[in-house]
C-alpha cells in the first residue's frame, strides 16, 4: 500500500505541477522571452545603422563631388550616388531616434542607454543641420565611433578605450553645440 500511495502522489503532483508551470510560469517566460527578443533585435539594428553612418560617412569623403575630367553622365551618376548615401545618413538617424525606446533600454548599464539616446538626438539634430556636408561628416564621425566601441565592443577594447571614448565624445558634443550653423 506505501509504494501504490506514493505513486498516486508523486502522479498527482506531476500533473499540478505541468497544469500550474503550464498556465501560469510558461505564457510570462513565452512573453518575456519576445520582448527579449525584440530588444535584441532593435540593438543589432541600431549597431547596423551605426555602421552605415560610419561606411556612409567614409563613401561621401572618398568620393569627390566633381571632377573637371568626369563626363556630364558620369557627373550625374556620382551626384546620384552621393544623394542616396546621404538619404541613407537620413534614414539611418531618423530610425534611431525614432525607435531609441526599444533600443536604449535594453542594455544593464546606464551609460550605454545614456550614449544610446546622446548619441541618437545629436546625430540626427547634426543631418539635420544647416552645417556644411564636409563638417557634417566630419562630426558624425567623431560621435559614431565612441559609441560603436563602447556600446557593441569587445569588453578589453571598451575597457581599454573607455576613458578617451567618454572625453572624445563629450568634446564632440561640446563642439557641436558651440559651432553656430551658418545663417540661412
Amino acid at each position: 500500500m506505501n509504494l501504490a500511495s506514493t505513486l498516486v502522489v508523486a502522479a498527482v503532483t506531476a500533473v499540478v505541477t505541468a497544469t500550474a508551470t503550464g498556465l501560469f510560469v510558461t505564457p510570462r517566460l513565452d512573453a518575456r522571452k519576445k520582448r527579449i527578443g525584440e530588444a535584441h533585435t532593435a540593438r543589432d539594428t541600431f549597431g547596423t545603422h551605426l555602421m552605415t553612418v560610419l561606411a556612409t560617412c567614409s563613401l561621401l569623403e572618398q568620393t569627390p563631388v566633381d571632377n573637371p575630367d568626369w563626363t556630364p553622365v558620369l557627373r550625374d551618376r556620382v551626384k546620384g550616388e552621393r544623394d542616396r548615401w546621404l538619404q541613407q545618413l537620413d534614414d539611418a538617424t531618423r530610425w534611431m531616434v525614432d525607435h531609441v525606446f526599444a533600443y536604449a533600454g535594453s542594455w544593464p548599464l546606464q551609460r550605454h542607454k545614456d550614449f544610446a539616446v546622446s548619441y541618437a538626438a545629436s546625430a540626427r539634430g547634426l543631418v539635420l543641420s544647416e552645417r556644411e556636408e564636409a563638417t557634417k561628416r566630419e562630426l558624425l564621425i567623431a560621435l559614431t565611433t565612441p559609441v560603436q566601441r563602447q556600446v557593441f565592443g569587445f569588453w578589453w577594447t571598451r575597457a581599454r578605450h573607455y576613458a578617451a571614448d567618454q572625453r572624445a565624445f563629450a568634446e564632440t558634443l561640446t563642439r557641436l553645440n558651440s559651432e553656430e550653423p551658418p545663417a540661412p
